[in-house]
């Protein structure tokens, strides 16, 4: 028996912003297709709304999906696409670090700069929106939300084994796959609540059955294909736009780059929280977190033994370890404070200050990595009683005493 969907209301400012989202494509589509020469600035900006739009029409098609297919399906589907345009780019210094070594300083930038702003700006933005639209001063989550916090620690821990032997290879690629696998074979298990449609979804969710899974393939193909040929040029636009303006072609990379894929993830988590969902806006950020930590970092290899046409390891260098290090060390702070399954301001203030502390003081990497890890062992030590009960639950054992 087909389930029956409720019906939305579905005002004018919602049909705008689907037209808006896919009318910012349109230009660097255009520019791409054709071939036409822009300046580095003027590429950046076209190309980069490419992937802000897509990256928007591609979330809306995820969660339309989820009205049609299974649950466990669902999971597996929408872990991977809600970072497709975050891969995207990565992906493209992957290929190009195969035949120019310059480009693997932008891979792992972009990939740990799109981690950091998770968690030190992602997660603190949702709290202090939930805090001013619900005058509460904590986020509670669902015993659940254990399982991501589970995955989240075991990929963070293994994240460390990597600046110790300087290099990924495909035995990381094998192990954070399959850490990827077992996150989604665990999370397909839980029961969960169908999501609150908000925004365009609600447009393709007012269709009929037949219509609905047309416009959700139609947006699937769009999205993709808008990022396939945007991202290219755009990783390549903003390097010569941080050459011409003299700053870190490295930081601009990591900072700037991820802000085209992850806002349109931000601004839907984001909403959630104005609306009172902040533990579902704060799980997306969390499995969108688990996603590039282990799927994105160990796809790495395996995009770059591809491009290079060999087995070879990608290897780090000294600042690139440093990055890996910080990185993982924020991981494991992320962890540690949720693990207790409660999100308060203390907890908001303290990422986003450590975030911003190396984020405006960026040679002081492995000196907040002592901070954030000195940090996790307090955190632990006052959450002690909560690790076992996350562990089993990650593991697919059952809690004692409840």
């Amino acid at each position: 028996m087909e389930h029956k969907q409720p019906k939305y209301n579905v005002t004018v400012s919602v049909y705008l912003a689907l037209v808006l989202a896919i009318a910012v494509t349109v230009p660097g589509m255009y520019c791409s297709l054709t071939g036409v020469h822009l300046s580095p600035l003027v590429g950046s900006l076209l190309f980069g709304a490419g992937i802000f739009g897509a990256a928007f029409v591609l979330s809306w098609a995820a969660e339309a999906a989820q009205i049609d297919i299974s649950q466990a399906l669902a999971i597996a589907i929408l872990a991977l696409i809600a970072v497709l345009p975050e891969y995207a780019v990565d992906f493209v210094f992957t290929w190009k670090s195969a035949h120019d070594p310059e480009y693997q300083h932008y891979a792992i930038a972009n990939m740990t700069g799109s981690n950091r702003l998770l968690v030190g700006l992602g997660w603190p933005a949702v709290l202090a929106l939930f805090v001013l639209a619900k005058r509460k001063k904590f986020i509670v989550l669902e015993p659940s939300q254990r399982v991501e916090i589970f995955y989240l620690a075991m990929a963070s821990v293994y994240s460390f084994t990597i600046p110790l032997k300087g290099s990924l290879t495909l035995i990381d690629t094998a192990i954070l796959v399959l850490l990827f696998s077992l996150y989604t074979r665990r999370a397909a298990q839980l029961e969960s609540e169908e999501p609150e449609m908000i925004g365009p979804v609600k447009i393709i969710a007012n269709m009929s059955t037949g219509n609905r899974r047309l416009a959700t393939i139609l947006m699937f193909l769009f999205s993709g294909v808008v990022i396939f040929f945007a991202a290219e040029p755009f990783a390549e636009s903003l390097i010569a736009s941080a050459t011409l303006l003299g700053i870190s072609r490295f930081h601009a990379v990591q900072w700037l780059a991820p802000v085209a894929s992850e806002a349109p993830e931000f601004i839907v988590a984001g909403t959630w929280a104005l609306r009172g969902a902040a533990g579902p806006a704060i799980r997306t950020l969390i499995s969108s977190k688990v996603n590039q930590w282990t799927l994105l970092v160990g796809t790495i290899p395996l995009v770059y033994a591809i491009s290079g046409s060999s087995i070879k390891a990608f290897t780090l260098d000294e600042l690139q370890n440093h990055e890996l290090i910080l990185t993982g060390a924020q991981s494991l702070m992320g962890v540690a404070i949720l693990v207790n399954l409660r999100f308060d301001i203390v907890n908001g203030v303290l990422l986003a200050s450590l975030f911003l502390l190396q984020f405006f003081w960026p040679d002081i990497r492995m000196e907040v990595s002592i901070v954030y890890i000195g940090l996790v062992v307090v955190f632990h030590i006052l959450h002690r009683k909560h690790l076992l009960p996350a562990a089993r639950l990650g593991l697919g054992l059952k809690n004692r005493g409840g």
